[in-house]
């Protein structure tokens, strides 16, 4: 990715973490009609990019996750939370608590009609919030998607934590070391309209189709939905149906908490192997009670906290959302605006029983 940055930290820790997303594809930002609509949008009514801009106080940036009651958009808008404080905002969080393809939109127009500076949202469907995303821009609202990206249109920014390519490339790596290079595996997905899950998935087959993972045969994709109870059945659901399975890929903080804990009380426990996309401190104890080897992520909040400045970014001025366009995200240094509007947080990180304590989110 042309996207990149500087001065590289991480939170509490103080230790990188970071790992894999989907990549934005079609159209450029090299022209942004509303974008002189925010009062202190500086140069950006003539579309120019004034790098020096200053980013006023009381900006209103209002979060949208997928879903709000799931732990990782509470962790990522936390880091979004901080932000806003940091730079003298009004930080908001909004949103459903299922995460479907249209239960965003509402949300989206009360944003809108409430004056909102800045929305910045995990897209639940590429397509199904753009309509409202439009009218929101139109009335002012600068657009920031982080996590999963809308049609590119549809925002001005996207805050990708690595590359759809890096997450698929990790994911099948972990999975194939961990089952030996050979046999059955599954994966547990989220929702079947998520956009990066959908992407992921598409890439990681292609990556089963290189000689080193000749032995590996993907033989079905479930769907949890982002939901504890859900991914829970499903995964028992494929241990019946593929006996011979030797493990399993949940790319979804949910799916995979959801999976190990019933790995964890059952026959298959050190047997079918299980990675994906976790948070340390859900994944702990499975690390440690051996079924789960090893995982990855990046660190939620930094991305959230990235999300935040680029859409303080948008709104003072200092960047349009065209490609080369640079900003500083507070602590985490400078950025990079790269080819169709995105800005990358950083490379993938591998959690096992070495390392996991090192970890607190």
């Amino acid at each position: 990715m042309s996207a990149h940055r500087r001065g590289f930290r991480f939170g509490a820790t103080g230790l990188a973490l970071a790992a894999l997303l989907l990549s934005a594809t079609a159209c450029g930002g090299t022209t942004r009609e509303n974008s002189g609509n925010d009062p202190g949008a500086g140069n950006q009514a003539s579309g120019a990019a004034n790098p020096d801009a200053q980013i006023r106080e009381g900006l209103k940036i209002a979060f949208l996750p997928k879903q709000v009651n799931n732990p990782y958009f509470t962790v990522s808008d936390n880091g979004g939370k901080t932000a806003v404080t940091e730079i003298k905002g009004e930080f908001k969080e909004v949103g459903p608590s299922e995460a479907s393809a249209s239960s965003q939109v509402s949300y989206i127009n009360t944003l809108s009609q409430q004056g909102m500076d800045v929305i910045v949202t995990s897209a639940n469907d590429p397509n199904a919030i753009c309509g409202a995303l439009n009218q929101a821009k139109a009335a002012g609202a600068k657009i920031v998607t982080f996590d999963s990206d809308t049609k590119p249109e549809c925002r001005q920014i996207f805050v990708n934590q690595v590359t759809a390519e890096g997450i698929a490339e990790n994911q099948v790596k972990l999975i194939s070391e961990q089952i030996g290079g050979a046999g059955e595996i599954a994966i547990l997905s989220a929702t079947a309209n998520a956009t990066n899950q959908n992407a992921w998935i598409e890439l990681m087959k292609q990556q089963l189709t290189k000689p080193e993972y000749s032995k590996i045969k993907l033989v079905t994709v479930a769907y949890g939905n982002d939901d504890d109870q859900k991914s829970f059945q499903e995964t028992q659901g494929l241990l019946q149906s593929y006996p011979n399975l030797k493990g399993i890929i949940s790319p979804t903080t949910v799916g995979v908490a959801a999976a190990a804990r019933y790995l964890s009380g059952s026959q298959y426990k050190g047997k079918v192997k299980l990675t994906g996309l976790g948070t340390p401190n859900q994944m702990r104890q499975y690390v440690k009670d051996g079924t789960v080897d090893a995982f990855a992520l990046w660190n939620p909040a930094d991305l959230g906290y990235l999300a935040a400045y680029a859409g303080a970014a948008l709104a003072a001025g200092q960047i349009t959302g065209a490609e080369g366009e640079k900003f500083t995200a507070g602590k985490l240094g400078e950025y990079t605006v790269g080819k169709d509007g995105v800005v990358v947080l950083g490379p993938p990180t591998v959690f096992d029983k070495n390392n996991i304590d090192k970890f607190d989110f």
